[in-house]
Order: structure tokens, then sequence, then C-alpha cells
């Protein structure tokens, strides 16, 4: 009974087994795919492990090369930055550079006006070092990504034009291996279908031996074509299974690499460039440093006191202070006043505009507005002019060491013609020759009347004894003295401070003694009818030359007769002998009158 029980079981078991693996074998039929869909399923698995990721390599190295592409831009667009910069600080340093005059010459004598200067040099130069940076920038890489782009897409194009040509070469390699299988396939069913068709004929009693022969032949005919296509298949499994081998583990490999190396190759390069657009400005910062150190120190060597003496030199005139307003004791019987009229007179003056004053006729001299003044230079002060006689004589004294140069290398030369006569005539030196010499005499007639008028002025230049001396003299005076001119009055009507000279004589005046209208012999000499009397003096305080007709020339410091005052035109008639009277600028003496003299009179 065991034995029955455990019998059972295994069939039972054995049952199972079997239904389970027929279920299976019924899952696996009716999951079993096609040929065509088998095909199209390895064929979209190729193109998924090679085909794809050349799509995306391809969407990757295009992205590299426009990356470059924007970076090659970006550095263009620095180096136009680079270069329109430089243009404008050159043209702005252009723009205050010093013009070719007489003002900037002056100008440039002060430290402040060099430093700026320098600093536009130096500005200039630092502008030059930006254009060496968009040179450089331009040279050693914008040139360089160009012409290496070009390189990169060439390559690229190369690689993805092989892959795409192995896939190919892969994939119709599949058609050809999908093609002699289906052959092989049908040509197998063919020689069964021909072998059971034979197997039928031969079992039929009522066939012919002859129909059954050519049943069995083509049979056979059809096996040989089935063994054909299979030995035919399987050669070309094997080649594809090799090609396809190749295919994934060698072609692909070695373009994938490529790629690769050609987009390190790139980083790389871009990493080059990015230092070298580092470096263009570093190169520079030295040339730069310089220039800054260059601007620093022309600021430092500014110096304000120097400048300001230069101010106090180019426009020191050499004119003596006026001297001190002396006290009228009005509490004592005083032996001469001031005239009602001439007091009246002297407070109209002072009351009248200015800019009237300089309407007023000025009758003996010229307008110091036109022309450059005279030669010597006697429109000028007397500490200015002596500067300006003096360069003078530098120049003339550096324009005839010039010319005895010339004389002196054309007498050399004279001398080794003489001595060596083939190589040129000595008489053709002659004329050179006497030309400097006639220049030489000029320039030395010139110089000594440059240093005539130079030693006239340092005659007529005061010194610290004369002012005590003239001081002296003037506190002498009697006590009642008014002066009618104030400081801002000594000027003449035109801004001049002596009468242009219209030759190169000089009037030379001698200075008379001291005349007092208290002198008997003087009241006398005034009785004449036909001279007029004597209203008071006056002490000249600036030189004035006198060329023009009705003038008297004055030296400073002269003590003169006044025989006439000042009718509102500016000029005051004086005398120093019988024979010598005319007129002075009313700003250029200070006037004492006096109200005893006989004759005074009255100007409403």
């Amino acid at each position: 009974m065991t034995m029955l029980r455990r019998k059972s079981e295994f069939f039972v078991f054995l049952d199972s087994v079997r239904s389970v693996k027929s279920e299976k074998e019924e899952q696996n039929e009716e999951n079993q795919l096609s040929p065509y869909e088998e095909y199209l399923q390895v064929l979209l698995q190729m193109k998924m492990t090679s085909a794809d990721q050349f799509d995306n390599l391809e969407k990757h190295t295009q992205w590299g090369i426009e990356f470059v592409e924007k970076y090659t831009k970006f550095v263009k667009e620095r180096s136009e930055i680079e270069t329109n910069y430089a243009k404008q600080i050159r043209n702005l340093s252009k723009k205050y550079q010093p013009k070719k005059n007489s003002r900037e010459e002056e100008e440039s004598k002060f430290t402040f006006c060099r430093a700026f200067l320098t600093t536009l040099n130096e500005l200039n130069d630092y502008a030059g070092q930006h254009e060496v940076i968009s040179e450089n920038l331009t040279s050693q890489i914008i040139t360089e990504l160009s012409r290496y782009l070009q390189e990169l897409k060439s390559e690229r194009k190369a690689h993805f034009h092989d892959g795409r040509k192995a896939q190919q070469h892969v994939e119709s390699s599949w058609k050809q291996l999908e093609s002699c299988k289906r052959r092989f396939e049908r040509d197998c069913k063919e020689a069964d279908r021909a072998q059971q068709y034979f197997e039928r004929m031969d079992a039929d009693i009522n066939v012919t031996k002859a129909d059954v022969e050519k049943a069995r032949q083509q049979a056979q005919m059809r096996h040989q074509m089935a063994a054909d296509s299979k030995s035919d298949y399987s050669s070309y499994l094997q080649k594809f299974n090799q090609e396809q081998n190749d295919h994934y583990y060698t072609i692909i490999p070695n373009i994938f690499q490529k790629l690769q190396d050609m987009e390190e190759k790139r980083i790389e390069r871009l990493g080059v460039c990015m230092k070298t657009f580092a470096d263009v400005d570093r190169q520079v910062l030295p040339i730069v440093g310089k220039c800054l150190d260059g601007m620093t120190k022309s600021a430092d060597s500014i110096e304000p006191k120097t400048d300001s003496q230069q101010v106090v030199e180019s426009y020191k005139s050499g004119f003596e202070p006026p001297g001190e307003v002396e006290f009228e004791d009005y509490s004592q019987a005083m032996k001469r006043t001031a005239s009602e009229t001439s007091l009246s007179n002297t407070k109209e003056a002072k009351e009248r505009p200015a800019g009237k004053s300089k309407g007023k006729l000025w009758p003996f001299i010229k307008n110091k507005n036109k022309g450059s003044g005279p030669e010597d230079f006697s429109h000028l002060p007397p500490e200015q002019r002596r500067k300006k006689l003096q360069g003078k004589i530098d120049e003339l004294n550096k324009d005839i060491q010039k010319e005895m140069d010339q004389r002196d290398a054309l007498t050399k030369m004279k001398d080794v013609y003489v001595k060596n006569p083939q190589m040129g005539d000595p008489a053709s030196v002659d004329p050179r020759l006497s030309e400097i010499g006639q220049n030489i005499e000029k320039l030395q007639f010139e110089l000594q009347k440059f240093e005539g008028w130079l030693a006239e002025v340092e005659e007529r230049m005061p010194s610290k004894s004369d002012t005590h001396r003239r001081s002296g003299i003037f506190e002498t005076q009697n006590n009642t003295t008014v002066s009618n001119n104030c400081a801002q009055d000594r000027e003449s009507p035109d801004g001049s401070y002596t009468e242009e000279q219209n030759s190169e004589t000089q009037v030379k005046v001698s200075t008379h003694p001291v005349p007092t209208t208290s002198t008997p012999e003087f009241d006398d000499e005034f009785d004449d009818e036909e001279t007029l009397p004597t209203i008071g003096t006056c002490k000249a305080l600036y030189p004035f030359e006198g060329h023009n007709e009705g003038t008297i020339a004055v030296t400073e410091g002269e003590l003169l007769y006044v025989i006439e005052e000042d009718k509102g035109d500016g000029w005051t008639r004086v005398r120093r002998n019988e024979d010598e009277e005319g007129y002075v600028p009313s700003s250029y003496v200070e006037v004492f009158l006096e109200t005893n003299a006989k004759g005074a009179m009255t100007y409403i």
C-alpha cells in the first residue's frame, strides 16, 4: 500500500512538472517575434549604442566651438576698447599740450606748468601701453583662436564623417546578414516541402516511377540549395560578427578617443588664451608704473616759493615807493598855503572818474596798444626794461659766438684748401667769410647799442643810498607843501610808464639845484611879461624822455618850477631854466603849489 501511495505521488508531481513546462512553452510561443521584428529590434539596439552617442557628441562639440567663438568675440571687443581708450587719452594729451607762442613760453618757467607738461607726456606714454595691450590681444589671442577655430571645425567634421561611415558600414553588413539568413530560411523550408512531396510521391503506388524520380531530384536540389545557403549564412555571420566586434571595440572607441582628445585640446587652448589675456596686461604694468612714477615725481617737483618768486621777478618794476606824507600844522602861522583854486581843482580832479581822465586828450604820446613797443623797451618799467635788455644782449652774444664759430670753421677749411688745392678752391670760401664778417660787425654794433641802453637804465635805477638822500632833501622842504597826486595816479592815461620813443636818440638831462620861490632873483625874473610866472615847484617821480614836440625831458627825483597847472588833460607845464620849459605828465610829478607867487592863476 505504501509503495502504491508513493508511486501515485510521483505521477502527480510528474504531471505538475509537465503542466508547468507546457505553460512555459506556450508563453514562449506567444512572446516569439517574427524575423522582421527581430531585425528592427537589433537595428534599434545598434543605433542606441552608437548613433545616439554620435548625436550627443556632435551637439557637445558644436557647443564647444560656439564657446570658442564667443570668447574670441569677447577678446576682440576688449581690444577695441583698449584702442579707443588709448586714442582718447592721446587726444586729451594733445589737446592740452602748450601751443607755440610767447604766452606758453612764459608759463613754462613755472614749476607747476612744467609738472603739468610732464604729466601730459607721461599720459601719452600711458596711452601707448594700452595700444600695446590691444596689439598683443589681437596677435596673441584673436589671430591664434581664429586660425584654431578653422582647424577645430575641420577636425571635428572629419571625425564625425568617419563615425557616420563606420555606422553605415555595420548597418549595411547587418542588412546583408539578414538577407542571407532569410534566404537560408526560405531554402530550408522549400527543401522540407520538396522532401515531403517526394515522400508522398514515393508512397503513392499510382505515381509513375519517372514522377517519383523527378520529385527525388527536386528534393535533392532543394536540399543542396539549403546547404549552400547555410554555408553562405554561416560564413557571412562570422564575417559580420567580426566586423561588429571591430566596430564596437576598435573603430568607434578610436573615433570617440579622437573626439575626446580634440575636446581636451580645445579646453587647454582656451586656458592658455585666458592666461595670455592676463599676461598681456601684466607685461605693461612695469612701464605703466614708470609713467605713474613720472607723474608723481613731476608733482613732487612743484615749488610754490620758486613760482611765487618768479612772479615777483617778472613784474618787479624797480620804481621807488613814494615818500611819507608830511604833517601839516595849521595851528601856526604859515608862510605859504595852498590856493583855494588849486585845492578845488585838486578835489575836482580826485572826484573826476578815472574813465573820463583816460578819455581826455593825450597829445604827445602814441597809442601803446599799437605795435610791440620801441626797440630799447623804454615803454617798460625800469626793472623789466633792464631784464629785456639783458636778455637781448645775451641773445646777441650767442649769435656773435655762432657767427665766429662759423668763421673759424671756414678759415680752417680755407687753410686745408690752400695746403691741398685738389680738395677745393680757397677763393670759393672768401664770399662767405666776407658775409660772416659783415654779420659780426652788425651784431657787435647792435650789442654796443643795447649795452649802452642797459648802462643808462642801471644808472637811473635807484639805490638804497639814493633813496635816503632824496628823502632827506624833501624833509627840508616847507612843511606846508601839499601832495596832489595819489599812488594810483602815477600812470599815464594809456596805462604806460614812459613815453614811447620815436627814435633811438636819448635825451640826457642833468639835475639842477633845488629852486626856491623865496629868493628875490626869481621874482625879478618872473616880472618879464613874456615869461609865465612860477606858481610852485614839483618833483619828478619817474623818468620821462619827452621826445615829442612841446614836452620836456626830466629825470627821476629832479626838482622843477611849475608855471601852469593841469587843466584836466593830464599835463603840467614846468620850467627848468630860462631856456627850457615844456609839458610833463601830471602823474609823473608831485606838485607843491604856493599862493604868494606872483601871477598865480586859477582854472575852473
